[in-house]
């Protein structure tokens, strides 16, 4: 099996719009011819969208030192992490818009002869016989595999050969057996078919065996009403596209996306002359693997995929780091790259599409999974999709922000057991994440939290006399996205004695104060009634207003404060607090913008940046 996220339960399904209907309580794509090369665009000139070439962060509108943190931070997981090294070496690519502003190899792509359970360490090959990463290095993208699969379905969507609410029985009957009869199409994109994680089917010696299992294998839970990450969805729906196609999912990916796009390194079974330029996997043993096969390199490491030939909808598909980021750039730009197409916009949008909407943290479109701060860290939009690999391989695009982060690492050489958790991952888009500037909306600086775990941060203002009975109100803007259910960003007010950053003696009490906020870009007001804001707000300044009529009492100073809590696991991108004024009828009595009145401010754990 090739993940490490977790299962959560079910499914439902959004509105669509652009080439997509909804008939009958499904959802069908309106049928459309394939795309040639070189189609035109409707004033007759074929569409262009960016192509990449390298450039500098500032030409990919990016922040240069988060960049190079992004390196350096990287590069710590060469060693232990926390006991053994999280990879041997990895290749990291990021860029925004047509821009690739960075493309970095790290360590090593082959380090290991093999490794020795006995003392838990890894057989070093002498120096003179290890191969450096490059930034060409091929590596084994397991479950990243699943992508282009999918990819493979929305196309024969958009072509009318398949339908996503048919019962996938329709098109491959022997599939219906054992209670899968009315498992869907969709089902298997968005892994709430039922069906368990995985089945080691490589253990029966012929296809014909391992088909029959599949075939005999009955559902967990009823279709439709649990997620469950599945690689039997991907292989199931291999088996559905060969048929439906009449080729094998080799064929499929070469003619349909490798060719089209010029990805010249990304295939099913490399061949032997490209050995040199792969990234090694494990040493294949028992117990810790199903086969014993020694070290892995330049063949598929997944056991099930191993024993389809090393083509499966799951895992076996090679690729480098360049030829992900041309995917990835295809897809932002809305299935074409160049004058080459691989999908209509409209199929793009269900790969970049919710359908999971019952169960929160389980988010998912056709095949790309969207919003996993596991692995995304603070790129994670409800529009960022992405996938992992078992092996240590990661993409994320972010149309939100039209930017894109690959990190391709062999976290398995010399063994599986050696890697925990996606630690490399979430740091490496945080920091890319952070390189997308946030500008500030009043003057050059604006008040920023960081992005720091397990951190309460405080920004407060002096205390201030407010008139009984006047109209007091705070204004600023900001801007916020942090972790959906449970982190957030607070508006509290104390009177006199509060410190600014809790108790003075233990005598202070902070209130929450209620305010509303409305996108500067346009949009309803929203009422906060808790004094508190959290999760996903667009990414762009909102005008804040809070009636601080309440605490306006005669003899008496009132302080105000902005208070940000994350937790320990994983962040956003952060709070921003700009252009902080407080009126009290017709009078201010505070401006952050006047001389002297910013020096008031006290902040633990703020900054101001300027991005």
């Amino acid at each position: 099996m090739a993940h490490d996220g977790t299962a959560g339960s079910g499914i439902s399904r959004r509105r669509l719009g652009g080439g997509v209907l909804a008939l009958g309580g499904t959802l069908a794509l309106t049928p459309t011819a394939p795309a040639p090369a070189g189609e035109p665009g409707k004033g007759g000139s074929p569409t262009r969208r960016p192509t990449l070439r390298y450039g500098s962060p500032e030409r990919a509108g990016l922040l240069r030192e988060p960049l190079e943190q992004l390196v350096a931070d990287a590069e710590t997981f060469l060693g232990p992490s926390p006991r053994h090294p999280w990879y041997a070496g990895a290749v990291l690519l990021a860029g925004r818009g047509g821009t690739v502003a960075l493309h970095r190899p790290i360590g090593w792509a082959v380090r290991y002869a093999a490794y020795d359970e006995k003392t838990d360490t890894g057989v070093e090959l002498p120096a003179d016989r290890r191969i450096p990463m490059a930034r060409d290095t091929v590596f084994d993208l397991a479950s990243l595999t699943k992508l282009f699969t999918s990819i493979l379905g929305v196309q024969l969507m958009e072509r009318g050969a398949l339908e996503p609410e048919a019962a996938v029985a329709s098109y491959l009957p022997e599939f219906g057996g054992a209670g899968k009869q009315d498992i869907t199409v969709r089902q298997l994109l968005t892994h709430t078919s039922g069906l368990r994680a995985w089945l080691p089917l490589y253990r029966e010696p012929t296809r014909e065996g391992k088909l029959r299992l599949l075939w005999n294998e009955a559902p967990l839970t009823a279709p439709g009403t649990a997620y469950l990450y599945s690689d039997l969805n991907l292989i199931s729906l291999q088996l559905l596209l060969e048929r439906v196609a009449g080729r094998g999912l080799d064929l499929l990916v070469h003619d349909e996306i490798t060719a089209p796009l010029r990805m010249r390194r990304t295939r099913f079974n490399p061949p032997a002359s490209w050995r040199s330029g792969i990234a090694a996997t494990e040493d294949s043993r028992e117990p810790w693997s199903g086969l014993e096969r020694g070290m892995m390199w330049g063949e598929v490491h997944d056991e099930n995929a191993y024993g389809f030939g090393g083509v499966a909808g799951h895992a076996g598909v090679f690729s480098c780091a360049w030829d992900l980021a041309v995917l990835a750039r295809a897809l932002l730009n809305g299935g074409v790259y160049g004058r080459r197409r691989i999908l209509r916009p409209a199929s793009v949008e269900l790969m970049f599409t919710d359908f999971n909407t019952d169960f929160p943290g389980d988010e998912h479109g056709l095949g790309f999974e969207l919003y996993q701060h596991w692995y995304m860290g603070a790129m994670a939009t409800p529009r960022s999709a992405g996938h992992t690999g078992f092996t240590g391989t990661s993409l994320v695009l972010d149309p939100t922000t039209d930017s894109f982060l690959i990190v391709l690492g062999n976290s398995c050489h010399p063994v599986r057991t050696w890697r925990s958790g996606s630690a490399p991952r979430v740091a490496a888009a945080d920091h890319m994440a952070r390189a997308v500037a946030v500008r500030p909306v009043h003057g050059r600086a604006a008040w920023f939290t960081g992005m720091a775990a397990a951190a309460e941060t405080t920004l407060a203002l002096p205390p201030l006399a407010l008139s009984a009975g006047g109209s007091a109100r705070l204004r600023c803007a900001l801007w916020w996205d942090t972790e959906p259910r449970s982190d957030a960003v607070f508006l509290e007010a104390s009177h006199d004695g509060g410190a600014a950053r809790g108790a003075a003696g233990g005598a202070a009490v902070w209130e929450p104060v209620p305010f509303t906020s409305a996108r500067a870009d346009g949009g309803e007001p929203r009422l906060h009634p808790a004094g508190t804001a959290g999760g996903w707000s667009g990414r762009v300044w909102h005008h804040v207003v809070a009636d601080l009529s309440r605490w306006a009492v005669p003899g008496s100073r009132v302080r105000l404060r902005w208070r940000s809590r994350t937790d320990e696991r994983y962040v956003g991108r952060g709070v921003y607090v700009d252009g902080l004024r407080v009126e009290d009828g017709g009078r201010c009595v505070f401006d952050e913008s006047r001389a002297g009145d910013a020096e008031r401010i006290e902040a633990w754990g703020w900054e101001a940046v300027r991005d």
